[in-house]
């Protein structure tokens, strides 16, 4: 996720698809969607003896890149599932290895996820074969990133919450609004950083939802031409009081450690990790009162994969309530599976990582809006008009950024 990455045209193309595939409303005789359910795998067979994973860092390690971190040798002994992993930094460029049919799992956000999707590359998932998913937070499955038309396509993994961070010794007084790094007349101007990626023109829709009524965003993944616009405006007017576009969150972190940025969107794991610092960076974090947007990342399945059955073992145990606690404590987000926050993990107090983090907390899931893959066919329901798609998006973050 978490970063811009490539793969425009194939952004473009998929994106015609993804409108296609959600059909239409409209009871016309030009013909309905097709609404027959795709083909599930019935049962878990033998594994096949081979798995390949596609994910983000932290999310299948094999103690590759550190000793301490190794949950993927339990899976290959319990399953005898030999295991590769490969690892990638933004979510086009998992959009794009995914396509290549060369690996059977990732580890998808939302602003890939239904790409794949209509492209055909993700295959229809039986939850029913899935040991976990009656312990999942309810408010991530079966949702706009992981399903369509009534079938699903992904299983939650783990989330977190775009917040806004800001250096508690420089920032005074501490920020409640997303306006502190929109004010065009910020006295922080010059040490103001935003997410790079198209999808953060969600952010600046969230934004105007709430400071411009007039503009009737009811979904800030759903933007006709006058909404999006509006978006792309104030981008441009922000982008010149930016210290930074931040992809690379550990190249952040020493940004807010050295002071050249002090404000901006961040992660709680980024906020955690510096206060964590000795001594602490003096940063803290806030869910604004316009609220935010968030990403959660579901585990998909390739269509099509001669190891389906390993596949299915892998969701399995990645999203178990132990594994759940290991990874997202290491990584640094909310389980998805909420079990998890009731296990025994050395060195780590799982309950007080799920209340910081959130994970069973509707009211603050109320607040956030999951990315979506924007789609010409608007995601508010509006049939009226036509919504600008994820293609018109990355054309546009282009332009915002010069």
């Amino acid at each position: 996720m978490r970063r811009k990455g490539q793969a425009l045209v194939a952004a473009a193309t998929a994106l015609v698809l993804v409108t296609a595939a959600c059909g239409s409303d409209d009871d016309g005789d030009d013909g309905a969607s097709d609404t027959t359910a795709p083909a599930v795998q019935e049962s878990i067979g033998e594994g096949e003896g081979a798995l390949s994973v596609l994910a983000w860092p932290y999310y299948a390690e094999d103690g590759t890149q550190d000793p301490n971190y190794d949950w993927v040798s339990a899976f290959e002994e319990e399953t005898g599932c030999d295991t590769t992993v490969k690892y990638f930094a933004t979510s086009d460029e998992a959009y794009t290895l995914f396509s290549s049919g060369d690996y059977d799992v990732v580890s998808a956000s939302g602003d890939s996820s239904m790409r794949s999707v209509a492209d055909g590359d993700a295959a229809a998932i039986n939850t029913d074969l899935i040991d976990t998913y009656g312990d999942l937070a309810p408010f991530l499955v079966e949702q706009a990133n992981n399903s369509l038309d009534g079938t699903v396509y992904g299983v939650p993994h783990g989330w977190g919450a775009n917040v806004l961070q800001y250096n508690t010794e420089v920032v005074d007084p501490a920020p409640t609004s997303w306006g502190a790094v929109f004010d065009p007349d910020s006295p922080y101007a010059g040490k103001i950083a935003a997410y790079d990626g198209p999808i953060y023109i969600a952010d600046a829709a969230v934004y105007l939802m709430a400071t411009q009524p007039d503009l009737e965003i009811t979904n800030p993944y759903a933007l006709d031409q006058e909404q999006f616009d509006a978006a792309i405006d104030l981008l441009k007017e922000q982008s010149g009081d930016l210290s930074e576009y931040w992809s690379d969150y550990v190249a952040y972190e020493d940004n807010f450690r050295s002071g050249s940025t002090v404000l901006g969107t961040s992660w709680q794991v980024i906020t955690n990790t510096l206060q964590a610092d000795d001594p602490p960076t003096p940063v803290d974090a806030v869910l604004p009162e316009e609220g935010s947007t968030a990403w959660a990342d579901n585990w998909m399945i390739y269509e099509g994969t001669e190891h389906p059955n390993c596949a299915y073992e892998w969701i399995n145990y990645i999203t178990s309530p132990s594994v759940q606690a290991t990874q997202t404590s290491t990584y640094g987000e909310a389980p998805a599976n909420l079990s998890a926050c009731s296990e025994t993990i050395e060195g780590v107090d799982m309950a007080a990582h799920c209340e910081q983090y959130h994970a069973d907390d509707a009211d603050y899931f109320e607040q956030l809006w999951y990315w979506t893959t924007p789609t010409k066919q608007c995601l508010d329901g509006r049939t009226d008009v036509e919504c600008m798609d994820y293609a018109q998006w990355v054309a546009a973050w282009t332009e915002v950024k010069g």
